[in-house]
């Protein structure tokens, strides 16, 4: 299982970690720390050399109750990382947008791949992913940020989780989209209660069944501070047990904001599997 771009290919035989980098003033975790574009690009140093293979620039928060930004505002935050970083480092570039013109923007100044936790529902993002032929990860969230977990209601969260990726995906196929580049992901805490994201972290290993690479991102998320009762700046250890679980049971991708943690955890499995 390869994912294919700009000439590269990335090996998902082994799980590959992606860093977490949020270029806004309001995510609800580095909360602004990396908001400058040389602590930014220091960032990506850093990530890099603990382990990260795919870096995942972001200029929308995406956080329960987050406020909403301006097409403009979100390309003067990202286009301009994207190309800084493709200039300084050899990884992967991933772009967490839903809107069709950052896909657009980023892609010519090195983008490698889309992470859209809308699965490409805006308008024209699903025509601009095939145009790009880029690889895309598709995430379920059931509303939009501002109102996702006011009342999150499902008939069996895994089987309609699990639906509406199919559904996604098979319209992405019908576009065009090259079966190749497409990626699931469940989309913990995007409209889930408690209850709903551990079910889907229980069962994670039906979406990896499916013939597609998973991508897991639970990373200091609700779900790991409210069984551990600790703040987001506390919540390293659950993290990485979070994406260790979520690995062991098939994921390829693991996004994550503290990679040396993440990668140490990593390389023991490695060593188990291949004893």
């Amino acid at each position: 299982m390869k994912l294919y771009a700009n000439g590269k290919s990335l090996d998902l035989t082994t799980p590959h970690i992606m860093g977490i980098l949020n270029f806004t003033p309001d995510s609800f975790s580095d909360s602004g720390k990396f908001f400058q574009l040389d602590k930014a690009l220091m960032q990506v140093e850093k990530m890099l050399q603990e382990g990260a293979t795919i870096i995942d620039v972001g200029g929308e928060s995406t956080r329960p109750m987050a406020d909403e930004i301006t097409l403009e505002q979100e390309l003067e935050r990202v286009v301009p990382l994207v190309e800084a970083v493709r200039t300084r480092f050899d990884c992967w570039i991933s772009v967490d947008t839903s809107k069709a013109k950052v896909m657009e923007e980023s892609a010519k100044v090195g983008m490698d791949m889309i992470n859209d936790i809308r699965a490409l529902r805006e308008p024209n993002a699903l025509e601009t992913a095939t145009n790009l032929d880029l690889p895309v990860c598709l995430m379920h969230m059931q509303g939009q940020p501002r109102t996702m977990q006011q009342d999150p209601v499902y008939e069996n969260v895994v089987t309609d989780v699990l639906k509406f990726l199919e559904n996604r995906t098979a319209l992405c196929l019908n576009t065009g989209i090259r079966k190749e580049n497409i990626i699931w992901d469940p989309g913990f805490g995007f409209g889930k209660t408690l209850h709903h994201n551990y079910e889907l972290l229980k069962n994670f290993n039906i979406f990896c069944e499916k013939g597609y690479p998973v991508l897991a991102g639970l990373s200091r998320k609700s779900m790991i501070g409210l069984v551990l009762d600790k703040s987001v700046e506390h919540r390293v250890v659950g993290s990485v047990a979070g994406a260790l679980l979520s690995i062991v049971n098939g994921a390829r991708i693991v996004r994550v904001h503290d990679v040396a943690e993440t990668a140490d955890a990593l390389k023991i499995w490695l060593a188990t599997s291949n004893a």
